[in-house]
């Protein structure tokens, strides 16, 4: 879902520029937020920005209802999709099971065993196989895959 502080005939024409120049299909819903009370209510653009400036912030969302990521980007800075879908699958994952991504991390790679398992334990929960880096870092590869 988006949220944009211009009216919806606006919205209708960036839908299709977007589609046209980016080869894609916007198919989500906008909220029209003419008079930015959403937007303001949750800190929704950037602090430096003009009065006219878009909504510049990203909220991801779980299932159980908490706020998982925040991003804002201010307005000279392009968002960086692959990034936000990669923060997604890193989510989805850690949710999933006891594992955390590391930096860089992308989709399919090895990823970081929590803490709370011990070693001794690790080859039961992931029987890939692991690899011991430090007593503290331990990895696996992807459970999911």
């Amino acid at each position: 879902m988006a949220l944009s502080v211009d009216p919806v005939d606006s919205h209708l024409g960036w839908i299709k520029d977007i589609n046209e120049t980016q080869n894609t299909t916007v198919d989500f819903p906008i909220i029209a937020d003419q008079d930015k009370t959403v937007a303001n209510l949750y800190d929704m653009i950037h602090p430096n920005a003009s009065e006219t400036t878009t909504v510049r912030s990203l909220f991801v969302i779980s299932p159980d209802k908490k706020v998982k990521l925040i991003i804002t980007y201010p307005a000279s800075t392009g968002r960086n999709f692959t990034e936000v879908l990669r923060v997604i699958d890193s989510l989805q994952l850690t949710a999933n099971y006891s594992v955390a991504t590391p930096a860089d991390w992308k989709d399919g790679e090895d990823v970081i065993v929590v803490n709370s398992i011990k070693t001794e334990d690790i080859p039961a929960k992931f029987p890939k196989g692991h690899k011991v880096i430090k007593p503290y870092l331990r990895t696996t590869p992807q459970p999911n895959k």
